[in-house]
């Protein structure tokens, strides 16, 4: 398979094995963590990710910065650097045990660093560039002590030019200051300082990658590579500072050492390079071809850079049932994938090594999947390339933050900017996820479109689970543990978001004492949980159309035990060829294998669809809901007088409205009318006979808090929220005051976050 080949000169190698040896010197020691993986033993200051960090944009001289620097944590009082606190490895976070530190650190703190290095002598006629893959959150970069630049934001790459601050002798200095808010309103995802459930240990400080580079003074800054199926060609725009109309810009395409294409322009001009018949990217055949891009001034080299893409193309399109899915290349493509969390027991937010980055990527590609959700996190850009080379699609969240301060939004808009802008080459990534489950989200039809603007050529999820705003390219469903079906949008894709999160302990190989999951199970109810769900995925994809689906999750976090491997990475919790004939819809050998394992009694039967729900209980309506008609209920979202729920209370002043009453993707609705409020109280005229008065229940599904009133009294009431429509019992009081003719059946329904939705029935029991 053709990539892009990364070389290191002579001289690089010479000068970064003498800083390692001089380092090497040091006394370091991983801190111990509750668990480490088994990587964390190949880490060492002279063996630090040593991988060339840009794939997609390289040169062959660089110097990697990694390993041993000095640090100290100071109150954010004080302006300078103090006396070392001891050395810290880079760049593994402050809280991580890799880097040797694992201490905590809070918002009215300063984290420091300083380091030496020497630079070749041949670099001098160039221009010196300063590359940090991401340090969370603000920091304020120095050279020989002159400030070179500050940069906000935790998961965005960005460059520094140092050339003026150089002195060119053995003794270049750097030092870095960095204040993290962590829990601020900044981009910030699942980091937290008291970590417990859903939230997790903090990562501050550098966590990627920090090395030099030499370039010319006028140099390559930027590819941009969009591939265009229809036209069997590549748009390639190469960004050059300070250019002028002399200069041309080649590239040249090849696969397998063979040249396929090339073309030139001017710097900053989109050019199409032709590629005939070309290969197309996909999971099943992830095939990359290489690139090579030169500036040039006439005759003269100025610049070259080699990089890699693949040709694919990601939208939508129309299935013969008339409903909207997800096609890749053209073709219908049923997405199965896990929600991945990116974390490392042993280095938090960083992978330990290149290979164990690379582990998880080849793990999920082997037992069948062929999609990760990256949730509310950004990798490094090797993470990525992994992925464009194995061949798995990414659906790529931002990151969420509080977002609720002019200032916040402003940090919030410009890392979404610039994890697009960052990550715009990688065919792997398919969809950008703009919010998750309503966590700061704000003005989303407009992010949408910023993001359609910036990205044309990729699908956009606007909120991946609860608050769906009836925008960009998904109705994004949340439903755990069992999956469930939804009213589709004719214009969008209906995918499953997140479900799954069935939880198993692994003695020895957890990090805290009590773990969770979204259904707790045994070690052998296992199997037959995860065929089950797929089995029902494949319905849901079979009979409704479902697009795409996402099991929680790839590995356990910190407290939560989820994960099809244990947070280590140690333990694999189902055999890899029974996760891979479920998620490949192959069963028939499953479920004769399980037998009655796949009928355990603490299974909570899957309702795929509201046809199915439609077929149970359709011969039972007494009061009809959504499930079996179209009713019309008077409604206010205004707060009425206390007596609102008797019958003589005079609703001529309510709004008409058609049940139910929610938010489209909220799970297990069927939304007729529109209600996004706080609070709607509901009420209805019903007719009831004699044989109506007894063995009846409701039949209901609410999100969240509800009560419910027959002729003013009350007949039953719950707190949280359902995934589905459920049966429940009466109320001896208000059964009582039933009678035959004209009654009032009334409700209310409180929002407290997430979706919402409100519906009632009555039913003959079973």
């Amino acid at each position: 398979m053709p990539i892009a080949r990364f070389k290191t000169s002579g001289c690089v190698i010479l000068c970064a094995a003498f800083f390692w040896i001089h380092q090497a010197r040091a006394e370091w020691a991983a801190a111990k963590a509750p668990l480490m993986t088994r990587w964390a033993a190949e880490v060492s200051p002279t063996n630090v990710l040593p991988e060339y960090p840009r794939p997609q944009l390289v040169r062959p001289e660089w110097l990697n910065l990694n390993g041993l620097w000095n640090y100290a944590i100071t109150p954010d009082s004080m302006s300078r650097m103090p006396e070392t606190n001891g050395q810290i490895l880079v760049p593994f976070p402050v809280e991580s045990a890799l880097s040797g530190v694992m201490k905590k650190f809070d918002e009215h703190s300063v984290l420091w660093y300083r380091r030496t290095f020497t630079l070749p002598k041949a670099w001098e006629e160039q221009r010196v560039r300063l590359h940090f893959g991401a340090v969370d959150w603000e920091c304020r970069v120095m050279v020989n002590d002159q400030e070179i630049g500050r940069h906000r934001g935790g998961y965005d790459a960005f460059t520094f030019d140092i050339t003026d601050a150089l002195k060119w002798n053995d003794a270049e200095e750097i030092s870095i200051a960095v204040t993290d808010p962590t829990e601020g309103d900044q981009p910030h995802g699942k980091q937290s300082r008291k970590p417990e459930g859903i939230f997790y240990t903090a990562s501050s400080g550098i966590w990627q990658t920090v090395w030099l580079e030499p370039v010319p003074e006028i140099c390559i800054d930027q590819l941009q590579l969009t591939p265009l199926i229809s036209a069997a060609a590549l748009k390639v725009r190469a960004a050059v500072a300070n250019s002028s109309d002399q200069l041309v810009i080649e590239a040249v395409a090849s696969a397998n050492g063979v040249e396929v294409g090339r073309v030139t322009s001017g710097p900053n001009q989109t050019a199409l390079l032709t590629i005939a018949a070309p290969h197309l990217w996909s999971p099943d055949d992830p095939f990359l071809y290489d690139l090579r891009v030169t500036l040039k001034d006439g005759d003269r080299v100025l610049d070259t850079v080699t990089s890699y893409f693949g040709m694919r193309e990601i939208g939508l399109k129309k299935d013969a049932h008339g409903r909207t899915a997800i096609a890749l290349n053209g073709r219908f493509i049923f997405e199965i994938g896990t929600l991945d969390q990116g974390f490392w027991p042993d280095g938090n937010y960083t992978a330990p090594t290149d290979s164990a980055l690379r582990y998880d990527i080849e793990f999920l590609k082997n037992v069948g999947f062929n999609l990760i959700r990256k949730h509310v996190k950004v990798e490094p850009q090797r993470w990525y390339y992994w992925c464009d080379k194995l061949g798995l699609l990414v659906w790529q969240d931002m990151p969420s933050g509080g977002n609720g301060t002019p200032e916040a939004r402003q940090d919030f808009e410009l890392e979404l900017t610039h994890l697009i802008t960052g990550m715009y080459n990688h065919p792997s990534i398919v969809q950008w996820v703009l919010f998750n489950e309503g966590w700061g989200q704000y003005d989303t039809e407009r992010l949408v479109q910023v993001i359609k603007t910036i990205d044309p050529n990729r699908l956009v999820d606007d909120a991946s689970g609860w608050t769906d705003m009836h925008t960009g390219d998904m109705m994004d469903v949340h439903s755990y543990p069992e999956p469930v079906g939804a009213e589709l949008d004719p214009t969008r894709a209906f995918v499953l978001g997140e479900y799954g999160g069935i939880g198993i302990r692994i003695t020895n190989h957890c990090w805290v004492s009590k773990s969770w999951g979204y259904k707790m199970v045994g070690l052998e109810q296992l199997p037959g949980w995860y065929v089950r769900l797929l089995h029902e995925i494949w319905n849901l994809h079979d009979k409704v159309g479902l697009s795409a689906a996402v099991y929680t999750q790839t590995t356990d976090i910190e407290s939560e035990c989820n994960g099809l491997m244990t947070y280590d990475r140690a333990v694999m919790k189902l055999k890899p060829e029974l996760i891979r004939s479920a998620n490949l819809g192959i069963f028939t050998n499953l479920i004769a294998e399980l037998g009655d394992k796949l009928g355990a009694a603490d299974y909570i039967p899957v309702q795929t669809t509201n046809q199915q729900l439609y077929s149970n209980t359709v011969n039972r309506v007494i009061v009809s809901d959504a499930i079996v008609d179209q009713p019309a209920w008077r409604y206010t979202v205004k707060q009425p007088t206390s007596d609102w729920s008797q019958p003589d209370f005079d609703d001529s002043a309510w709004i008409e409205g058609v049940a139910g009453f929610g938010t489209t993707g909220t799970p297990g609705s069927i939304v007729n009318t529109l209600w996004k409020t706080s609070n709607i109280w509901l009420r209805r005229k019903i007719i009831l006979q004699d044989t109506d008065l007894k063995n009846i229940k409701l039949q209901l599904h609410h999100d969240d808090d509800v009560e419910v009133y027959l002729n003013g009294v009350l007949a039953f009431s719950q707190k949280s929220y359902l995934k589905n429509y459920g049966e429940f019992d009466i109320n001896p009081e208000a059964q009582r005051a039933l009678k035959s003719g004209i009654n009032t059946l009334s409700a209310h329904c409180h929002q407290t976050r997430g979706g919402q939705f409100i519906d009632v029935g009555i039913i003959r029991a079973k």
